[in-house]
């Protein structure tokens, strides 16, 4: 797949079903992303990955929550993933680490476990994403008290996401008579068979997209500020195997628009899915 042609499928799509005017509005929220599995030989997506050491530049400090290390999640090569994003990254991001403190895996450290029972779950400090250029990056022991997670290694399946069933930014579309007095839409209900296309992202783990919420929650982002100002980066789904945060362990990494651009990473914040 290209985005191009992809991207050109997926108005057809919709219009297929909605008539082009609604279809055009509705397109508009569509985001590319990836689906994030675990790579065969052979299928992973340059050093995307799940746990592991971290990729950073030498001398740059590991993050940490008053003075208790984060623990690094994953890695996604963004240098690999960029030519179906369409610009939305600044050339050259290289390689994003991923880091949270871990108060909930098997693994996490006591004091990390203690302070999060003092911290409120939107404490931008209990998260950290850090770029690292490609050809700097290198691989970095994690310190004492931080967790490690196995690594898995990332196959990245691009495709389309549309916003979940309780995010705000359905009020930005105008569905018309369409649908009747509801405050959410579910994208299944208004384009039947979306599900089997391709092209679209409905994954626990994604990297950019639009994030989903499975416990019925929404995004909870600073002051109330509206979800379609910001840029998901990253979603992780604990499945039972670890445990970083929010109900059912699900977790989200996400970017001011204005700070993707100009390439500030650490504006990024931790979302958990919560109540």
């Amino acid at each position: 797949m290209d985005p191009e042609t992809t991207f050109s499928a997926l108005r057809t799509f919709c219009a297929e079903r909605l008539g082009t005017p609604l279809a055009a509005r509705l397109v508009r929220l569509a985001r590319p992303g990836f689906e994030l599995t675990e790579a065969g030989p052979g299928e992973a997506t340059g050093h995307s990955r799940f746990g592991g050491r971290a990729m950073l530049e030498p001398g740059t400090p590991w993050p940490d929550c008053e003075g208790v290390p984060l623990s690094l999640l994953a890695v996604l090569d963004a240098d690999a993933l960029a030519p179906w994003l369409g610009g939305l990254l600044p050339a050259g991001t290289g390689l994003l680490n991923f880091f949270a403190l871990d108060s909930e895996s098997e693994r996490c450290d006591r004091a990390a476990l203690e302070l999060s029972l003092e911290l409120d779950l939107m404490d931008p400090r209990l998260g950290a994403v850090i770029p690292a250029r490609s050809a700097h990056a290198v691989e970095t022991d994690a310190p004492a008290r931080s967790s490690v997670f196995e690594p898995v290694a990332w196959k990245a399946t691009p495709g389309f996401a549309f916003p979940d069933t309780f995010d705000p930014a359905w009020d930005a579309v105008d569905l018309g008579s369409l649908v009747d007095d509801m405050p959410v839409y579910d994208i299944t209900d208004l384009l039947p068979g979306w599900s089997e296309q391709p092209y679209a992202l409905h994954a626990d783990d994604m990297a950019f997209g639009w994030p989903l919420f499975p416990t019925g929650s929404s995004p909870m982002l600073p002051d109330g500020e509206e979800s379609s100002r910001y840029q998901h980066l990253l979603q992780l789904s604990g499945q039972d195997e670890w445990w970083i945060g929010g109900d059912g362990g699900w977790m989200h990494w996400s970017i001011p628009a204005d700070a993707l651009r100009g390439g500030d990473f650490s504006r990024a914040i931790p979302a958990p899915d919560i109540w």
